[in-house]
């Protein structure tokens, strides 16, 4: 349960969030992706209320704001790289031949165009995980949650990823609030934030990080 909670994460920002198991830092990442609602306060992203829309609104607020990266890639196993970068934009009132293009565009962004055609059992895990995050960016999201993002990979693919979703805020200027338990991950962040039992308990500025961006 998280109480009395204000947290605020400036435009262009890489915020990671670090702490126990069951500290809260998925669900603070999922009321902000409005995966779950808030009984009580205001969220704002992007500087729309996402608690004052119904579930109609906060699914197309969601599809089109908010890009997903999760711990174990969700990908449609009999869906090729390029289709399941595809997906979020089924919905959407692009043509085929348009969604093709930005499927194209963010595969490109990841360095995986050579693989579009692959399913997911043809690729490693960290190409899988590039793959996910195409799928999170093929809409030009506001905002990047990340769970856990490199928790399912070997330390050699981890420090791609981390490296691919820092030049996703630098290069592209995404704001990416990731969950993590893995200090190393964390480092890559602008700042950490520690949770505890639903509370934020400090705030770490990483200047390295900013240094390198």
């Amino acid at each position: 349960m998280l109480e009395g909670l204000t947290l605020s994460v400036e435009e262009g920002e890489f915020l990671a969030l670090m702490g126990p198991s069951g500290s809260g830092k998925s669900t603070l990442l999922n009321l902000i992706a409005a995966i779950d609602h808030a009984e009580s306060g205001t969220i704002r992203v992007g500087g729309v209320d996402i608690t004052s829309l119904n579930d109609r609104e906060l699914s197309r607020w969601r599809a089109t704001h908010v890009g997903f990266i999760f711990q174990f890639y969700n990908l449609i196993p009999v869906l090729s790289a390029q289709e399941n970068v595809e997906l979020p934009l089924i919905l959407t009132n692009l043509s085929k031949k348009e969604r093709l293009l930005h499927a194209t565009a963010a595969l490109r962004v990841v360095n995986l165009l050579d693989r579009a055609r692959h399913y997911p059992s043809q690729l490693s895990g960290g190409q899988q995980q590039r793959v996910a995050i195409a799928r999170a960016i093929v809409t030009d999201p506001t905002i990047i949650v990340a769970d856990e993002p490199t928790g399912d990979l070997d330390r050699h693919s981890a420090k791609d990823i981390l490296e691919l979703m820092t030049i996703l805020n630098a290069q592209h200027g995404k704001t990416i609030i990731m969950v993590t338990h893995d200090p190393r991950a964390a480092e890559t962040a602008h700042i950490i934030r520690n949770f505890d039992k639903g509370v934020l308990t400090g705030c770490i500025e990483n200047q390295h990080a900013a240094l390198k961006t």
